[in-house]
């Protein structure tokens, strides 16, 4: 089985490359993740028999050989497709535009700087003089006038235009497109761009005006970005950046717009755990609140921010440590005591291995309990130097989906930062 799939959140450029690779790719099942912009589901209901589509829930993985990923290149942007991570026999192929490095290792990897991902899709099929129908034509000049703001957005380049001119060859309906990615504005939208309004504040930092706004929302919003964009045009600022409450899953989204030659808002964003194109780009910040994730924002944006704190400043000393041979029951019992959730693994002066609660928790038979520790310590460790930034550290947690970070000088544990030690910091408890 090949399966063909795209990022959470399918917009007209993910929905346009997942058909066209379908026609590079004939054999293949076309998988869409569960969230779709509202446009893209108006504009599938219409045409629902011309695409067959699976639910990532559909999925069977053990049957997979081939996966195909469009528009997207990592693994936390796809729906429900993780079991496939771990399968060394899986062929991936990857057609991406988005700059920066993904962690999906692909056997074919095909990426360029374009302004829409369809377009390398495009180029593709007409280089093979494949045939396009014009509703496929239509789909596809939709994608790359989305991605492209109608060709007017920094990121286009002169082969976006290229693909538009070959789609509109091939019949594209411009007057289909143009309702299409008319953005869904409905109460809920008017809404959260009042409350945004209501919060913005706006500060000049190395040079450029940002504006940061906040409001809550209660699970998903479709088409949030399109709101974040109407606030910058009426700020009128370099950057705007929309901090959106989730209490409900306990999470902060971040969507950010800028305008050209400003802030390469996707390296911004990156740090979080984020990504886009750098006028617009956008992340989900869990277990933090909006002020907490405006902190860090600023840190990132001010580049003075965290470049004079570092992580000696901030992590525990002297380091709790356990050794390899201490039995999984010892271990756990002497965690609790100390309200800790987990320690470094050390021997003879050298780190080897972390265990956790969350490890310890597991082990239920006497004979598990019993064993040494070494045999449940994780033993791939991320470290950092006492002289790297809270960002740096940020950063190597948020990627790593990690809540401590054991630091080395020299080879020699000299201490340790947490998750908590840090979001502390950035909430100024600390």
């Amino acid at each position: 089985m090949e399966i063909i799939t795209t990022h959470k959140n399918v917009d007209f450029d993910a929905l346009a490359s997942v058909v066209a690779a379908q026609k590079l790719y004939p054999q293949a099942r076309i998988v869409l993740p569960r969230s779709i912009n509202a446009n893209v589901k108006a504009f599938l209901s219409i045409h629902k028999d011309l695409f067959q589509v699976l639910s990532p829930l559909e999925v069977p993985h053990d049957e997979v050989k081939r996966l195909i990923v469009v528009d997207a290149k990592r693994w936390d942007r796809l729906d429900c497709l993780d079991p496939l991570r771990r399968r060394p026999d899986l062929e991936v192929h990857v057609w991406d535009h988005h700059p920066g490095v993904g962690d999906i290792e692909a056997r074919e990897f095909r990426w360029s700087d374009t302004g829409a991902a369809v377009t390398l899709l495009v180029e593709e099929l007409a280089e093979r003089g494949t045939p396009l129908d014009p509703v496929q034509a239509t789909l596809f000049l939709a994608g790359i006038h989305e991605d492209t703001g109608h060709l007017t957005f920094p990121c286009t380049r002169p082969r976006d235009a290229r693909a538009a001119a070959f789609l509109l060859e091939k019949n594209a309906d411009l007057h289909v497109i143009q309702t299409a990615l008319r953005p869904g504005y409905g109460p809920q939208h008017k809404a959260i761009l009042t409350r945004l309004l209501e919060t913005v504040v706006r500060d000049k930092i190395s040079g450029h005006v940002i504006c940061f706004a906040r409001a809550d929302v209660n699970g998903y919003v479709p088409d949030l970005a399109s709101v974040v964009t109407m606030l910058r045009d009426v700020l009128s600022c370099d950057a705007v950046f929309g901090l959106f409450w989730d209490e409900r899953r306990n999470q902060t989204i971040v969507i950010g717009r800028s305008g050209a030659d400003t802030l390469d808002l996707a390296q911004v964003l990156r740090t979080m755990g984020g990504g886009g194109r750098p006028e617009a780009a956008s992340a989900v910040v869990k277990a933090a609140r909006p002020d907490g994730v405006e902190t860090w924002l600023r840190e990132i944006l001010n580049q003075n921010g965290n470049g004079s704190v570092k992580i000696f400043d901030l992590m525990s000393f002297p380091v709790f440590t356990v050794g390899p041979e201490e039995t999984a029951e010892a271990v756990h019992e002497e965690l609790r005591r100390r309200g800790h959730t987990g320690a470094p693994v050390v021997e003879d002066g050298r780190l080897v291995g972390v265990i956790s609660i969350r490890d310890l928790v597991k082990l239920t038979r006497p004979t598990q309990r019993s064993a040494p520790v070494k045999a449940y310590m994780k033993r791939d460790v991320r470290t950092i130097s006492p002289q790297c930034t809270i960002t740096e550290a940020l950063r190597l947690m948020v990627k790593h989906d990690i809540g401590r970070l054991p630091v080395l000088e020299d080879g020699r544990l000299v201490g340790i930062v947490t998750r908590s030690d840090l979001m502390l910091y950035y909430y100024n408890l600390i």
